[in-house]
């Protein structure tokens, strides 16, 4: 019989990647209400909103990277 052992996140990583989420959740109602009052156009927000995935990706990467 073999032991694996789990890979868990510490409190520090958890917690950096919960404000990653709150940036992203953030960004994207923010959009949307551009969006809804006509300030942008549809392709405006989704290409905003591909913005938003890819920053969220990336700072999500240097976490698990650093941490």
């Amino acid at each position: 019989m073999s032991l694996g052992l789990a890979a868990c996140d510490s409190a520090a990583e958890n917690q950096a990647e919960d404000n990653i989420e709150q940036m992203e959740d953030n960004r994207d109602a923010q959009v949307n209400e551009m969006e809804a009052s006509g300030e942008i156009t549809d392709e405006q927000a989704d290409a905003m909103d591909d913005q938003t995935d890819a920053m969220e990706e990336n700072m999500e990467d240097q976490v698990d990277e650093t941490m």
